[in-house]
């Protein structure tokens, strides 16, 4: 493969609830639900994504994703899964699908959101992400992405093979896709077949018309547990059989579109690749759908750290700060680091970030985090406090608690302008060799360094404490926070 995989279109929040139902409603004559465990997981685009990189792909996911709880929670699984999120900013709220089960049977599915939300522009580097693709897969869940016009071009551009997979609320394929898979309700919705003859006769219509249509180069309409008809040249169609299966179907399609679009990136005909795919649909519903084919990483993220420090405290408060800022034009500044025991040097950095731009969110490294990072022994200060005394500060417009070694996740879904890092322009450490770079470069950001107000650590301050000495063991500091102010600013003008 020459570039990435990339994934391209709507993705929404999955939640499964599963429970026991053992009485009714007393008001209403309807189950009531004793919830015993919840599972999230990407869903729509993100959920093809999150296949691809378990069958060992490199995989990019180009996206909407809100200033909300819920795009937050995105970003954290998706980055479990191994992918690469390219956010594109999304209007509105995050969409959510929660499937209430019991027994392994679904009793209800509660969508919220709201309409959809207007994508906005990709950047140069999504746009680059896409050429350079060894293979494109566009999950439209109709929900705009897939119709958005610069993205669009950019499909039409690539020179890689494009495997749509289509939604009856979304536009049609761009002309000279590689394959195109709908199901086989959507491809009679999409072709607008009329009812009569058997049923591979209506199926084998509607790829032809679908493939006369988009001009793509083939269709193959998925018939669930019959396999796939694959119509890709002449008037006689392909029918691949499925292997025997029962079980969970949802995320099949997703699971075959994914597995077609891998194999064509391999170098597979369009055949191998849909019979490899029927194949490999029909294990994943057999061994039990999504619940048993989702990621160990991805199954074993902790729900979203509650703190209750506050309202400048969570994805919540960080998404309205994002969001306000953005609306008015405005800059949005980040920082992270684990912030055991505040002082000076840290506060330095803060006052220094915070006037680089219109807001200042700190992305703090949670308990389980510092642990990982710093030893057993870490952090002095649990998570609540360190959060509520980095937002009680003047410069600190919200803090963002991450479970992760890295802020990957919480960059990827705050997309900040510009990423501020403590250094020292004296050992030759500069923007360019902080890993945050490549992340911000996805959206177009930029990262900058503060100079360190020297004599200040976390690190001495405990070792000092534990062998006694007071204030006096401190070296006096050599920086000034206007001086590093000033520094940091002449170093960001080009940046903005």
């Amino acid at each position: 493969m020459r570039g990435p995989v990339v994934v391209l279109g709507d993705t929404l929040l999955d939640r499964d609830v599963e429970g026991l139902v053992n009485r009714l409603c007393p008001d209403s004559p309807v189950p009531v639900l004793d919830e015993t465990v919840s599972v999230d997981r990407p869903g729509g685009a993100g959920l093809a994504a999150v296949f691809a990189a378990a069958q060992g792909a490199e995989v990019a996911l180009v996206t909407a994703v809100a200033d909300d709880a819920g795009g937050a929670r995105l970003g954290t699984l998706l980055a479990a899964a191994g992918v690469r999120l390219y956010a594109l900013p999304l209007a509105g709220a995050t969409p959510e699908k929660i499937r209430l089960r019991a027994r392994g049977r679904v009793l209800l599915r509660h969508d919220r959101g709201g309409s959809a939300g207007a994508p906005g522009q990709p950047s140069d580097a999504v746009l680059r992400l896409i050429a350079d693709a060894s293979a494109v897969l566009v999950s439209d869940y109709g929900r705009g992405v897939a119709g958005h016009p610069a993205l669009r071009a950019a499909l039409a551009a690539t020179r890689a093979p494009v495997v749509w997979d289509p939604h009856p609320r979304g536009p049609g394929a761009v002309p000279g896709v590689h394959l195109a898979t709908p199901n086989e309700p959507e491809a009679r919705e999409l072709a607008k077949t009329p009812p009569g003859g058997s049923r591979l006769a209506v199926a084998s219509r509607s790829a032809h018309a679908l493939r006369r249509r988009w001009q793509a180069r083939a269709v193959a309409v998925t018939l669930g547990g019959d396999g796939a008809l694959l119509s890709h040249a002449g008037s006689t169609p392909l029918v691949v059989p499925a292997p025997p299966a029962e079980g969970d179907t949802c995320g099949a399609g997703d699971r075959f579109a994914s597995t077609a679009t891998l194999a064509l990136a391999r170098g597979a005909l369009v055949s191998e690749a849909v019979q490899e795919a029927v194949t490999e649909a029909s294990a994943y519903v057999a061994g039990g759908g999504v619940a048993a084919a989702l990621p160990a990483p991805v199954r074993a993220v902790a729900p979203a750290v509650v703190t209750g420090g506050g309202d400048r405290i969570g994805a919540g408060a960080a998404g309205e700060v994002v969001a306000r800022v953005r609306a008015a034009g405005g800059t949005v500044v980040a920082t992270g680091g684990c912030f055991d025991l505040l002082h000076a040097g840290h506060v330095a950095t803060l006052q220094a970030a915070r006037q680089l731009g219109d807001c200042l969110v700190v992305c703090l490294n949670s308990d389980a985090s510092v642990a990982g990072l710093k030893g057993p022994e870490r952090p002095v200060v649990p998570q609540g406090d360190r959060g509520r005394l980095l937002a009680a500060l003047g410069c600190v417009d919200a803090v963002l608690i991450f479970d992760e070694p890295t802020p990957e996740a919480a960059l990827s879904w705050l997309r900040p302008d510009i990423w501020v890092k403590g250094g020292d322009y004296a050992s030759g450490g500069g923007p360019e060799t902080l890993p945050e770079t490549e992340i911000l470069a996805r959206w177009g950001g930029h990262t900058v360094v503060v100079p360190y107000l020297d004599g200040r650590s976390t690190t001495d301050m405990i070792a000092a404490a534990r062998a006694g000495r007071g204030s006096g063991g401190w070296p006096a500091a050599s920086g000034d926070p206007a001086e590093a102010v000033a520094q940091v600013r002449s170093t960001a003008k080009g940046a903005r």
